[in-house]
């Protein structure tokens, strides 16, 4: 029996806003391994973590590869922490990267960590103390905060994945508009979906494979599968060089990062959930356009969020109203307001209690607390205070979801065209 040994590597935290992302590290160094000979053993994995973590980088992730553990393995290790130094901006205080090389099995206990890395937050002193604990080498720079993603990157199993392929621009062109033909976009989204996805925002003429950053990426196009994205490179047209591209395998759009909640009491601050409750007020819109409304079950209440940049989202939002039942995902922030991703209608309350009708056809108006109804029009008067019920229209649909738009789409989110609805 032959047995095969890994070396993992993990590396994160590299983020920063003057034009750097882990993601072109990566590449760079994957570059310096087959200019020496050295083959990564699989594609290279991007890893989002925790969306609502309280200290995290613009992309929130980690990339982690694997390669023989062979003789060329202290070389490896000698590219990566060069590159590391070489290519990581340490003047930005959010820039703190860490590197993890690991050389045993994949072990539950990693496993779980990932997880908690998606779920939860960790902080720099646990993942340090856990990864030594498991036979993890660490190399820290500046808070060496990247040491957390690192070694959830090497150990999240993905039961589930997709694959982005990410193009990267000239240094000297940072900062500056991309060169991309919005057409060729158009045409590659018409000739590629779905097996890609989240090219484009048609109902905010949005293109979605451009970055709005001035970081290394000049696009980046998700798939289910690598194929399609070769595919897709081909068709997109751009006037400016593409120094590098890199396909890499990652949780995004998985939904990994949602938990289900069995109530609103079970939930915690800075998690993202999937919970059923019923809407308790009619959606109320406030300076600056964000939109909130409560939900509640028997073990307690919790306000909800659309933001302004979910747009058009807010205009469905608006039309849910008290006692329908719905099955809401997303994350609890800083203000302990659950930041909503999608909803699935499970119950909608198409009834409405009015006022009855009169005989003449008028709707009939209170008389006083407790003295029935009148009506303005002919003067007939009833004794019953009780509101009748009658049967509404309503603009949502029972067991329906709805989504947010590609441009305000969180990287972890599911959106609807990978669910099996």
């Amino acid at each position: 029996m032959i047995i095969i040994n890994f070396l993992y590597i993990g590396i994160d935290d590299t983020d920063s806003p003057d034009g750097m992302c882990t993601t072109y590290l990566a590449s760079q160094i994957i570059n310096k391994f087959e200019d020496n000979g050295i083959k990564l053993q699989g594609y290279p994995r991007l890893i989002r973590l925790n969306p609502f973590a309280r200290f995290k980088t613009r992309g929130n992730g980690g990339v982690s590869f694997k390669i023989l553990n062979d003789d060329k393995a202290s070389l490896a290790k000698e590219i990566v922490l060069a590159e590391v130094e070489r290519l990581s901006m340490f003047d930005c205080d959010n820039t703190n990267p860490g590197v993890v090389f690991y050389d045993g099995k994949i072990t539950k206990s990693m496993e779980d960590y990932a997880f908690r890395a998606i779920y939860e937050f960790i902080s720099i002193d646990e993942a340090e103390e856990f990864g030594k604990s498991v036979g993890c080498e660490i190399h820290k720079f500046k808070k060496g905060r990247g040491i957390i993603g690192s070694i959830a990157a090497i150990s999240l199993p993905l039961s589930d994945c997709t694959y982005e392929l990410l193009a990267y621009r000239s240094s000297e062109n940072y900062g500056t508009k991309r060169k991309i033909d919005y057409e060729s976009v158009y045409r590659m989204d018409g000739e590629t979906f779905p097996d890609t996805f989240e090219n484009i925002d048609y109902s905010e003429g949005y293109i979605a494979i451009e970055p709005k950053t001035p970081c290394p990426v000049l696009y980046g196009i998700r798939s289910n599968e690598p194929e399609a994205l070769k595919k897709a490179k081909d068709i997109v047209e751009v006037s400016e060089p593409i120094v590098d591209w890199c396909i890499f395998k990652t949780n995004q759009h998985t939904d990994m990062h949602i938990q289900k909640a069995s109530d609103i009491a079970s939930m915690k601050q800075y998690g993202c959930y999937e919970v059923i409750a019923e809407v308790k007020n009619k959606p109320t819109i406030i300076d600056g356009g964000h939109m909130f409304f409560y939900i509640f079950d028997e073990s307690g209440e919790i306000e909800c969020g659309a933001y302004e940049p979910t747009k058009n989202f807010r205009k469905i939002v608006s039309h849910l109203r008290p006692g329908d039942v719905i099955k809401v995902y997303g994350g609890i922030g800083e203000q302990n307001t659950f930041n909503i991703e999608k909803f699935q209608v499970i119950k909608l309350n198409d009834v409405e209690y009015q006022n009855p009708v009169c005989e003449c056809g008028k709707r009939m108006t209170s008389a006083g607390k407790d003295k029935g109804f009148k009506c303005k029009k002919c003067g007939n008067k009833i004794s019953s205070s009780e509101k009748v019920p009658v049967k509404i229209k309503r603009n949502l649909k029972n067991s329906q979801f709805y989504e947010t738009p590609v441009s305000a789409r969180r990287h972890l989110s599911k959106p609807l065209c990978r669910m099996d609805i």
